[in-house]
């Protein structure tokens, strides 16, 4: 798509989520089991194809790129609404992609384009995403996978391992799962333990590649959320700002205050970059993604953090009350801040 595309593509995008994400939807959404309207799921999916953007078109995607879908998941960040769109679309469909199996590319593929299927990726152990919580001996796997996205939701699960990726069903026996505690309300997580399971490896050889590339492309997307998510709240700041009087003025027009919100437009514009950069290189495939990735991961998760807290800050008592959507905002921050890996700790990939 060329920029003038990408912009009718974001208003499009934006438009449905405005009509069917807005606040009070999202807060319903958040406390079902599923945490997401699966209606509005089935909306992004039939009207817009949002599932099948970076689906190439012989497994019935629309063959476009990680940058569209990249794309989506910045609106998303600026509604939280809960859609299996970075877990499943963007991640579980990645994931199956980048195994090159083909038998598995054509079986499950053309239903996560429909948005008729979710893939959960099964990676991390309790400690974090540097080492997988699950082993793989003579095709059966062992262990527990932490904060998995829609983990609890999921029709298939993609199990990184040591030795590979590998394709479980959820009804397998010795597979078991169950909600993961949060300080996201918006994001769901779950714990997925295995127990002498039977798994299918996906593709041949060393995976080693293919589970780089997979922390790339989840670290692009989340940077890409952080960005929309940061948008949101100098957003919400700014109109505050613009409605409160205090001491007989709008406290908009308080010169400190306007370097605060100065301040929080600079900071959202340099992540907004590094995270433009960080998609590019990652769609293309480029020699610098792994260091566009990590600069967009380090600063984007610190950008939104502090620009969150700055939402709350300016907007004063009334944020950290549950009515208002400032504090939601603060927790996934501070979420997005762990989520596949803590922005400052060095990169190390399973073995």
């Amino acid at each position: 798509m060329s920029t003038a595309e990408h912009q009718e593509f974001l208003a499009s995008v934006r438009a449905l989520l405005t009509k069917h994400a807005g606040s009070a939807a999202v807060r319903a959404a958040m406390d079902t089991e599923l945490g997401y309207d699966p209606a509005l799921w089935r909306l992004l999916c039939e009207q817009i194809g949002v599932a099948a953007l970076a689906i190439p078109e012989e497994y019935g995607g629309f063959g476009a790129s990680l940058v569209e879908s990249l794309l989506v998941v910045g609106e998303l960040g600026r509604t939280l609404a809960g859609v299996p769109m970075l877990g499943s679309a963007v991640l579980g469909g990645q994931a199956v992609l980048l195994s090159g199996d083909g038998e598995a590319c054509a079986r499950l593929l053309p239903e996560v384009a429909e948005g008729a299927r979710t893939i959960a990726v099964c990676w991390a152990d309790e400690r974090g995403w540097d080492e997988p919580g699950v082993h793989e001996t003579g095709g059966a796997l062992t262990g527990t996978a932490h904060y998995v996205l829609d983990g609890m939701s999921a029709d298939t699960f993609v199990v990184v391992t040591p030795t590979g990726l590998f394709e479980v069903e959820p009804t397998a026996p010795g597979v078991t799962r169950r909600p993961a505690p949060t300080m996201d309300p918006t994001r769901k997580l779950a714990e997925v333990g295995f127990a002498d399971a039977p798994a299918r490896r996906l593709g041949s050889g060393d995976q080693s590649a293919t589970i780089a590339r997979l922390r790339e492309i989840a670290w692009a997307a989340l940077a890409a959320e952080q960005v929309g998510a940061a948008d949101r709240c100098l957003e919400m700041t700014v109109d505050y700002a613009k409605s409160r009087v205090q001491f007989g003025r709008v406290i908009g027009s308080f010169q400190a205050l306007k370097h605060r919100m100065a301040d929080m437009y600079v900071l959202l514009e340099s992540a907004r970059s590094a995270s433009v950069a960080a998609t590019a290189a990652v769609a293309a495939n480029s020699p610098s993604a792994a260091e566009d990735v990590w600069v967009a991961r380090v600063h984007c998760s610190e950008a939104l953090t502090a620009i969150a807290a700055e939402t709350v800050q300016l907007h004063g008592g009334i944020a950290i009350t549950w009515e208002h959507d400032a504090h939601l905002f603060f927790k996934r921050a501070h979420g997005d801040a762990q989520l596949f890996g803590a922005a400052h700790r060095p990169v190390t990939q399973p073995a």
